[in-house]
């Protein structure tokens, strides 16, 4: 199920910024706090059975930061793709 999967990448991405030896740095921190923080309301709209409408937003950012991390964070990069995925999909 797609909001299985978004669940465990979110879980990942947590672990991520959660690390106390992190390499990111505290933009990049703060931004994946974000992504993170829109994911979560993503996935309680998507557990609560609400309607839920496509986000192209969500997705590019996504898709924005997957491309920033691609040569300093290559696993992180590699997990966000696999968040796009499963917005896609939601249909979001």
């Amino acid at each position: 199920m797609p909001s299985d999967r978004l669940k465990s990448q979110l879980e990942s991405l947590q672990q991520t910024l959660n690390e106390s030896n992190s390499p990111l740095s505290s933009e990049e921190h703060e931004a994946l706090q974000a992504l993170a923080t829109s994911l979560e309301a993503r996935l309680l709209n998507e557990t609560t059975d609400l309607q839920v409408d496509e986000d192209p937003s969500l997705v590019d950012g996504v898709n924005l930061m997957a491309e920033q991390f691609e040569a300093r964070h290559p696993t992180l990069a590699s997990t966000l793709r696999s968040v796009m995925q499963s917005l896609a999909d939601m249909g979001i």
